[in-house]
Order: C-alpha cells, then sequence, then structure tokens
C-alpha cells in the first residue's frame, strides 16, 4: 500500500506544472483554437465558421462544416487576401473596442439570404467570396475604410457605411451609389452614436426593409455634444483627439429617423415628437415591409414606447408603453410573426423578464412565460408548429438553458427545458428550425460546440475540444482547483447572494490563508456561474496560496428588477454592504485569516475596490483598483443617469457615489491601494485616475501607481497583461503575505 502511494506522489509530480501568466495570455489562452460566430447555411446543410489559425493565434480565417459529411473545411485563408498589419479607421477602432471584438483577419463576415455567397471585410475593403467558384473578390478600390457592411434581404445589394454616408453596391450592375449626401463633421448617417455602441447594444444605424426597396436609418446631429480634449499617452508620442463625448448631464445628440427608397434615392422623414431629448433604441421593419417599428426611451430611461411608423403615411402610433420610477432595461427579443400581425415582446412588468404576445392593436393576446426566475433572449420562432425558444435561467440564476413554450400561452408556467448538460448554452437555430447549435460549458467543460436535434440530443460535434493530451490545457489539469458553490444572506435578511470559493488544493490543517476576493459588482453583469473559466489567473492566484472568493451583489443581473433596483439613485453603497456580508461569511471559514483579505476589481470593481478601501479598510487590508470610475460626472449619459437619474435632480447621489468624499478616510498606515489604468482608455477616461492621484495627493495619502502608454479600456495584449498581473501578484505577495 505504501509503495502504491509513492509510486502515485511521484506520478502527480511528473505531471505538475503549474501554469505561468505568461501561458495564460498566449491568445486565445488555454480553450484551445478559438472558433466563433457560428452560422447556419439556409437549408441547414452546413456550418460557416471564424477559427483562429492555431491556440496561440488571434487571426482568424473563415471555415465551413458540412453536416452531411461531417468534414471542416477552409473556406478563405486570410493571409491570401492580406497579410501583415492591418490599417484601421480610427472609427473602426472604436467601433471594434466597443464589441469587444480583438485579433486580425477576418473579425467579421455576413452570409448572403440564400447562402451561395460570403461578405467580409479585412484591411478597410470589402470582399465577395462565392461558395461555387471558390474564390472571393475585392469589391472596393479606393482609400476610404467601409464599415458595417451588410447584405441586402435578396441579396441583390451590399450596404456599407463610408465617409459618414450610407452606400450600397448593386451586384447584378457591379455599380455602387451613395444613397445619403449630408454626412460630414457633426453629421452622420446610418451610424450609431457613442452611447448606442456602448450602453445600448446597437452597432448600427441602419436597416433594410425585407422586400429590398428602402432602408431605415438614423441621423445623429453631435454638434451639441460637448467636445472633450483626450489625450491618449503612448510610449513615443501623444495623440490629441477632440472627442464629442456625452459626458452625463450634459447634452446628447440630436436624432432622426428617415428612409430612403434604394431606387431613386428619395428620401422621407418621420415625426419622432415633440421632445427632442431622447434615444432610438431600436429599429426594426414588420414582415411586410409596410412599417418602421422603432423602440422611443426618453432621457430618464423610465418610459419605453413601442412606435409602429406607417411608411405610406407616414403616421406613427404608440403600440405599447412601459414605464417604472426606476429604469427599463433593454433587450433584443422583439419578433414579429410572419403569417399574423403579431408579435412577441419581451418586459420585465412584473418583476422578471418575461415574454407576451401582442397584435398590431398593441394588446396583449397572451402571456406566454410566467415564474420567478427570468428568460435571457429568444433564439427562434417556429410560427409552424407553434413553438418559442429561449435561453433562460428557471432551474438556476447559475446556468443558461435552453427552453421551448407554445405560442398560444396556454402554459406560461410550464417550460420545457432541451438542453440537458448543467452550465451555459448559447444558442443558434437552423433557420428551418430543425436542429441548433450549441456553444456549451461548465466548470468542468472547455467549450464545445454541437450540433442537437430538437429534443436536445447531440447529432455530432463541431468542436469537441476534449480535454484530453492533445489540449493546451492538459498539462496543467492536475492543479486546476474547482470553486465551491454556495450562497449567503444579505443585510436585508432575505435576499441570497451567489458566491464561488476556490481554495488551494495543498491546503493545511490549522493553516490560515489570504483571501482575494475579486470583484465586478457593477450591473448588467454576473460573475458567479456554472461555466468554464479554465486556467486564468484565478487559478494562478490560488496556485501562490490564496484563498479567492466572488460574489455577485446586489445590482448585478438574472435575479430580476428588485435585485437590480436596489442601487437606484445611489452607486457603491449596497454593493459594498453585500460584499462586506461576504467578508463575514469568509471570517467564519476555519482557514481563512481575516487580517489578509484583499480585494481587486477592473472597471466598475476597480470602482468597487477603491470604495472597499476607503470605506471598509477594516474588512480589506490591501486593495488593487484597475480602469476605475472614481466620479460618475465624469462617465456618459446613457449608463450613469440609467441608474443615478439626472444630476440635476440627484446631485446628493452623485456626491454620495463619488470616491472623492471619502478619500480622507483610507487608512493608509494600515491598508495599501494600487492603481493602475491604460492611458489611451477612451471608456473609463484616463481623467478618472489622474483626478482621484491629485486628490490622494492633497490629502498625503499613500498608495501605489502602474499606467499603462496605448492601453485602452480592456489591457489588451500579452505582454501588458503578463506584467500587469505580475505588477499584482508582486503587491498583494507584498501586502498579504509578509
Amino acid at each position: 500500500m505504501y509503495a502504491t502511494e509513492e509510486v502515485d506522489t511521484e506520478q502527480k509530480q511528473a505531471l505538475n506544472n503549474p501554469i505561468s501568466i505568461e501561458r495564460i495570455y498566449s491568445a486565445p489562452s488555454l480553450q484551445g483554437p478559438g472558433t466563433k460566430q457560428l452560422k447556419y447555411s439556409p437549408d441547414g446543410s452546413k456550418v460557416t465558421y471564424l477559427k483562429s489559425k492555431d491556440s496561440d493565434s488571434n487571426r482568424y480565417d473563415l471555415w465551413q462544416y458540412d453536416i452531411a459529411s461531417n468534414k471542416h473545411s477552409l473556406l478563405v485563408d486570410s493571409d491570401s487576401i492580406h497579410s501583415g498589419k492591418e490599417e484601421l479607421s480610427d472609427e473602426e477602432k472604436a467601433r471594434r473596442e466597443r464589441m469587444r471584438v480583438y485579433g486580425s483577419g477576418i473579425m467579421e463576415y455576413v452570409l448572403s439570404a440564400d447562402g451561395t455567397q460570403i461578405l467580409f471585410p479585412i484591411n478597410g475593403d470589402l470582399y465577395l467570396y462565392t461558395l461555387a467558384s471558390g474564390k472571393s473578390r475585392r469589391l472596393t478600390l479606393d482609400q476610404a475604410y467601409e464599415t458595417d457592411i451588410k447584405f441586402s434581404p435578396t441579396g441583390r445589394y451590399v450596404s456599407f457605411i463610408k465617409d459618414q454616408d450610407i452606400h450600397i453596391i448593386d451586384l447584378q450592375e457591379n455599380r455602387e451609389s451613395k444613397l445619403t449626401e449630408d454626412g460630414d463633421g457633426t453629421i452622420k448617417n446610418g451610424m450609431a452614436e457613442f452611447v448606442a455602441q456602448e450602453e445600448m447594444d446597437r452597432m448600427t444605424g441602419y436597416w433594410w426593409s425585407p422586400d429590398d426597396k428602402h432602408i431605415a436609418f438614423l441621423k445623429v446631429d453631435e454638434s451639441e455634444v460637448k467636445t472633450e480634449l483626450r489625450n491618449e499617452i503612448y510610449a513615443e508620442q501623444i495623440k490629441l483627439y477632440e472627442q464629442r463625448y456625452p459626458a452625463t448631464g450634459t447634452n446628447n445628440v440630436k436624432i432622426s429617423l428617415h428612409s430612403v427608397k434604394v431606387s431613386n434615392g428619395k428620401i422621407s422623414n418621420y415625426n419622432l415628437g415633440s421632445e427632442q431629448d431622447i434615444y432610438i433604441a431600436r429599429v426594426n421593419w414588420t414582415p411586410d415591409s409596410k412599417s418602421i417599428v422603432y423602440q422611443w426611451q426618453d432621457r430618464s430611461q423610465q418610459t419605453l414606447k413601442l412606435v409602429l411608423q406607417s411608411l405610406k403615411s407616414k403616421r406613427g402610433r404608440t403600440i405599447v408603453e412601459e414605464s417604472s420610477k426606476h429604469w427599463i432595461n433593454l433587450n433584443n427579443d422583439l419578433r414579429f410573426l410572419k403569417k399574423s400581425r403579431q408579435f412577441i415582446w419581451a418586459s420585465e412588468k412584473d418583476g422578471f423578464k418575461h415574454l407576451y404576445l401582442y397584435n398590431y392593436s398593441g394588446e396583449q393576446i397572451a402571456r406566454l412565460t410566467q415564474g420567478n426566475w427570468v428568460v435571457d433572449e429568444v433564439v427562434a420562432v417556429d410560427e409552424d408548429k407553434g413553438f418559442v425558444y429561449f435561453t433562460g435561467r428557471e432551474d438556476t440564476p447559475l446556468e443558461k438553458h435552453l427552453y421551448k413554450v407554445t405560442l398560444d400561452g396556454k402554459s406560461p408556467e410550464h417550460a420545457i427545458r432541451i438542453s440537458k448538460r448543467n452550465g451555459f448554452h448559447k444558442i443558434t437555430f437552423a433557420s428551418d428550425k430543425s436542429s441548433y447549435i450549441d456553444n456549451f460549458s461548465n466548470i468542468d467543460t472547455p467549450p464545445q460546440v454541437s450540433l442537437h436535434s430538437l429534443n436536445g440530443n447531440v447529432k455530432t460535434y463541431l468542436q469537441e475540444n476534449k480535454l484530453d493530451s492533445s489540449h493546451p490545457a492538459f498539462p496543467y489539469i492536475d492543479d486546476m482547483v474547482k470553486p465551491k458553490f454556495g450562497s449567503i444572506k444579505a443585510s436585508d435578511g432575505e435576499t441570497a447572494l451567489y458566491y464561488k470559493l476556490y481554495q488551494p488544493s495543498n491546503m493545511q490543517p490549522g493553516k490560515k490563508y489570504p483571501v482575494i476576493v475579486k470583484v465586478y459588482g457593477g450591473p448588467h453583469a454576473q460573475r458567479v456561474t456554472n461555466k468554464w473559466e479554465g486556467m486564468d489567473f484565478t487559478q494562478y492566484l490560488v496556485q501562490q496560496g490564496y484563498v479567492v472568493f466572488q460574489l455577485d451583489n446586489r445590482g448585478s443581473n438574472y435575479r430580476g428588477t428588485a435585485f437590480e433596483f436596489a442601487i437606484h439613485k445611489h452607486l457603491g453603497k449596497v454593493e459594498l454592504e453585500d460584499q462586506i456580508s461576504g467578508v463575514e461569511f469568509l471570517h467564519t471559514q476555519p482557514f481563512v485569516d481575516k487580517e489578509r483579505i484583499g480585494i481587486y476589481g477592473h472597471s466598475y470593481g476597480g470602482y468597487m475596490a477603491i470604495m472597499a478601501m476607503f470605506k471598509a479598510g477594516d474588512y480589506f487590508k490591501a486593495g488593487v483598483s484597475g480602469a476605475p470610475v472614481t466620479d460618475w460626472l465624469l462617465y456618459d449619459t446613457h449608463y450613469t443617469e440609467r441608474y443615478l437619474s439626472h444630476p440635476n435632480s440627484n446631485a446628493q447621489g452623485y456626491e454620495d457615489s463619488s470616491v472623492f468624499p471619502y478619500v480622507k478616510d483610507f487608512d493608509d498606515n494600515n491598508d495599501a491601494l494600487f492603481l493602475y489604468h491604460g492611458m489611451a482608455d477612451d471608456n473609463v477616461l484616463f481623467t478618472n485616475t489622474t483626478k482621484l492621484i491629485k486628490a490622494m495627493q492633497d490629502e498625503n495619502k499613500q498608495f501605489e501607481l502602474m499606467t499603462y502608454p496605448g492601453s485602452k479600456h480592456s489591457m489588451r495584449g500579452k505582454a501588458v497583461k503578463t506584467h500587469l498581473n505580475y505588477s499584482i501578484v508582486d503587491f498583494f505577495n507584498r501586502r498579504l503575505k509578509q
């Protein structure tokens, strides 16, 4: 028996290969070759997708999977179109940053409606790939940069934005036309404004009618938006940008709705109402192409209207209107039925996001889902069989599953779960609703892409991504620590707060360990999930002997509006109370050293880390704050006013939610703070950190600082992330281990 144990130990040591930070940030890390943007062909026989060249590359090519033959094939090697460094316009760089799209090569593509052609951009030009010939041809030949590319619904036209105007190419006549003329300076046609891209999840400003005859578009006028002179500091130069940035409480863009007739370029204008200070959050067409449908949101985001705008009469009428004394969350779940004048509408009016069926008169025909759980998103509607397919959280908020309900609304409380494996499922349906693709993972399983029948059974794997000896994470599996999930009560004594806890694998009985609380804490986010995280920075911290703790506080997502609305008009208060409840739970654990607890977060998490150090220093001895918002008056209108309202109506809330009233309370004799920020951040501006630096210096408060020339908000790049995380570990080692 003893001999066997010794052999097992030796084998364990032979496999033991602790992960390094350098390896963690070898793109795309340890998940296996990156695969994304999976799309069915219209007949459901093939799947196209983007795939990285290898597990250490962020350059993508276009591939295809034939379902019948079970074969993968390369369609377009990006290097065959353009190799070397790609030159992107400033507009496209900003657009990709807001879309969180990183890499090179073919980064996006569009299938034609008949599936015979594929459109994609590389290096600022458009290329058209024809499956029959297996060849690509360049569509644009000028020096301008084309962006936001689309096929028209019938596939006759290709559309794009160039020089702030809408252009199309008639593929039959091989002719380019300019549909709008006044795009210049502060006028932008068919383009999404800053807050639409960054905060509304709307990356476009124009929409084709289903019959190919018209394009609806928004025109934005940025002339009244305050111009900020923003510095981007690079290693060898400082770039100055005049950016129209709508800081909270200041003017937004002026916005107007139009349509253009493709055949003759005639433009029609539509009346959005007398109130000018508004948002247009979403725009759609009815299936018959007779009406434009838009979602109108007031500045406070407490009223949302769905407006049906007749193309012929130019008259609009509100068919759904919702209001809240807090705010209304946007979604992308509006679906118009093609066989009846009805549509599916998602609403949180009962406290949880659920699906409803309405007619064009605005009457609620049926409630489709019901219960104290939330719908994530609609993924397919099968009118013939009478089902709506959606992802949601009926089983647990920690997992995302595929469900279906009937369109007649006869059993809204009985959603049928289709996905079988516990974890997270991202679903793509075939256009004929005969099968679906599931991008799945859980805490034990790296992302797998599989083809499923409608009963949830696996038909085949497109990317099985097994954790076998060929997988890049395999050498480190023995060192991987799985978290323990649980929940505690919030300070109100009622609300459950979910957490996950990582413990070093070699913990010694009776020994107490330092803890790092990893926090985000902001709205529209969730960190405690049964989802694969792999050999990431958390695993590295655990290997260094830290207990790592994460908790989703009130204000975060997928728990219903009461859970979210707790932060209304005062940020950084309830969230911190919940994180403190988490620390008090940690105090009860025999392996936790309550005198050595640190906190680390980025963006909203960076803000939370500062608030923790300034307001709860008795609980946290060291904090790392990355790219933090320090003064909410420096952040944008749509995000900030959603939660804090307009500064004129909630001045005290803004003051209390800022970090600056609490600088004087930071006990730098006993506690430590480390700040870092990218010096070219155009989301949370570097001014947030420089303002804090000055305030702390004025109070003679000592702190540590690391800045990164040229880095944006996401701190991209292996070199930057490697240096940053070594710096974080060094800081915590000095403050929590010595």
